[in-house]
């Protein structure tokens, strides 16, 4: 079974679809989630707190009680320096952000907020944490980040994110979520909170320039003479998203030859193309959410564009059009440890349990070490840290990497400076970025992937969150003896939420999403197309014998 792709997939957003921006506000308002009801509780799946307000599920009594409890969680463990707060474009960002401030002046936080109400991309309020930190023992900072990312723009989300810059462990959103809860069911007993506009203009409040502490320091990561020596012709469609005002400085500062295709910023997102199932979802990794960029492909030498907080990438070439991003990890990977003569030989090459298999074949081509995850970047968040992991990289078109002589340059996922290794690697090697990849093809054999997602309940989701070797009967996949099944990542022993099915010609994952209410089929065959379609149709099949199991099931979402 693969996902069924939608009619409208591919072709701009009819007005009959886009948001209702006064309504969806209005609803973050005066709808008040019931915390009796499980999905209109907090919830931190892998990125934050998700949901929409239309759904009661994201609206103001959950923004009032995260922001008291991490209010509580910075007392506990004596986080007591700046908090630096962040927004998308998304519509729910600004009253989110409103809510926040309210709690966090209220209980007498250091606050930075964006100069001139600017938004602030994900990764550089992960830069300005750990800029803050660097060489202190006490007085730490810590951020927040007001978005849920590529999502549809009738979603909100809400990020916090350590001392450590990058998205908190599960020892941390467990402890916020609960407390968050708590504060739900005794209907916010215990928020401490001020108007808004004595918030803002509260001591406490302070004017912080993201965005040039940033851009000023991108020199020390990205290789921006090989680009500005090559004069190559960049684009950009910062797909309306936290970026959209930073790609001009970058190339103002760094005497780039760049184009910003689409400058605009609207919270319907009416400029975007549908995704597969008809959503409007600010995807870079999609080709449906591309078809715009795609199509101008031959106007420049280089083109990208980053999601709605600018933590994901999405690379379009010449000769391959929009990479997918295990393609891009893969060629990005041997570049970088090829080309950072500082970088240490111990540097590792960390990689989420879904990403491509062309990665452990590059990994053993360098002779590097390879550390293996599960979904969720926080996994990465301690090696980035110290150093001790070069790059590492989602199939989700998520990466960050090392700064030139091999510091830790931010600790969560950054789009921009994935966008601009592309056009330092397309200067620097002076070809396709996608022939390269075809290269390692070549080498290592023709991977062919796939990725299905199916709407599920979050009692199929528990279900397949469960998934154990022993439920599964056959010995085969696709023909090929089944080597092995995991439910614990190989570097770090931690659980996968699902199960890896792996045999020599191939393998597949199936996990519940953390932040959609949908199960994925993540597989890579190493024969060909039909090979790859038999996994999937056996991984289907396992899918719907697991639901079965349970008499009370209803199984409506996979008929």
């Amino acid at each position: 079974m693969t996902r069924k792709v939608s009619l409208l997939t591919g072709k701009p957003v009819p007005l009959s679809m886009l948001v209702d921006v006064p309504k969806l506000i209005t609803a973050y308002y005066t709808e008040v989630p019931d915390p009796a009801i499980p999905n209109q509780r907090v919830v931190f799946g892998t990125s934050g707190h998700r949901g929409s307000a239309f759904d009661k599920t994201f609206n103001e009594w959950h923004i009032l009680a995260i922001s008291q409890a991490i209010c509580l969680f910075r007392k506990q463990k004596n986080i007591d320096g700046p908090l630096f707060l962040g927004i998308d474009t998304h519509a729910l960002s600004v009253p989110a952000f409103a809510s926040a401030l309210e709690v966090l002046a209220a209980n007498g936080v250091e606050v930075m907020i964006a100069e001139h109400d600017e938004y602030t991309p994900t990764p550089v309020i992960s830069h300005a944490i750990l800029a803050y930190n660097q060489g202190r023992t006490n007085g730490f900072a810590d951020g927040i980040i007001i978005t849920p990312s590529h999502n549809p723009p009738r979603d909100g989300g809400f990020k916090y994110n350590p001392p450590n810059g990058g998205p908190a462990g599960l020892e941390v959103t467990d402890w916020i979520e609960k407390k968050a809860n708590e504060f739900l069911l005794n209907k916010l007993k215990g928020v401490e909170r001020i108007h808004f506009e004595q918030a803002l203009h509260a001591a406490t409040t302070h004017r912080h320039d993201y965005l040039n502490h940033y851009v000023n320091d991108l020199g020390n990561v990205i290789g921006m003479d090989i680009i500005r020596s090559a004069n190559i012709h960049l684009g950009v469609d910062p797909l309306g998203g936290a970026g959209v005002h930073y790609w001009e400085p970058i190339a103002e500062r760094y005497g780039l030859n760049l184009t910003v295709i689409n400058k605009i910023v609207d919270p319907t997102f009416r400029f975007m193309t549908l995704d597969w199932d008809g959503q409007v979802r600010m995807n870079p990794a999609s080709p449906y959410a591309m078809v715009k960029l795609v199509a101008l492909k031959d106007r420049f030498d280089i083109a990208f564009a980053c999601d709605t907080d600018h933590d994901r990438h999405g690379i379009v070439t010449q000769q391959a059009g929009l990479l997918p991003p295990n393609h891009y990890l893969s060629v990005a990977i041997l570049y970088l440890f090829k080309h950072r003569s500082k970088w240490s030989n111990s540097k590792k090459i960390g990689k989420t349990i879904v990403t491509t298999q062309m990665i452990n074949y590059v990994s053993a081509k360098l002779k590097t070490s390879l550390y293996e995850v599960p979904v969720g970047f926080k996994w990465f968040v301690d090696g980035l840290y110290d150093g001790s992991i070069g790059f590492c990289g989602e199939e989700s078109a998520g990466a960050c990497f090392s700064r030139m002589d091999g510091n830790v340059w931010t600790t969560d996922k950054d789009g921009i400076i994935a966008a601009l290794l592309s056009a330092e690697m397309t200067a620097g090697l002076g070809q396709d970025i996608g022939q390269v990849y075809h290269e390692l093809e070549k080498e290592f054999g023709t991977i062919y992937s796939a990725h299905d997602n199916v709407k599920a309940t979050p009692q199929q989701k528990e279900i397949l969150k469960k998934l154990s070797p022993q439920q599964i009967k056959s010995t085969n996949l696709a023909g090929e003896k089944i080597e092995s099944m995991l439910t614990k990542a190989p570097g770090n022993n931690a659980p996968i939420h699902g199960l890896k099915v792996i045999s020599k010609g191939g393998w597949f994952v199936v996990r519940p999403s953390g932040t959609e209410e949908i199960y994925e089929i993540y597989a890579e065959s190493f024969h060909d197309k039909n090979h790859l379609q038999r996994i999937l149709d056996e991984a289907q099949t396992i899918v719907n014998s697991a639901f079965k199991s349970i008499p009370t099931m209803e199984n409506s979402n996979n008929e």
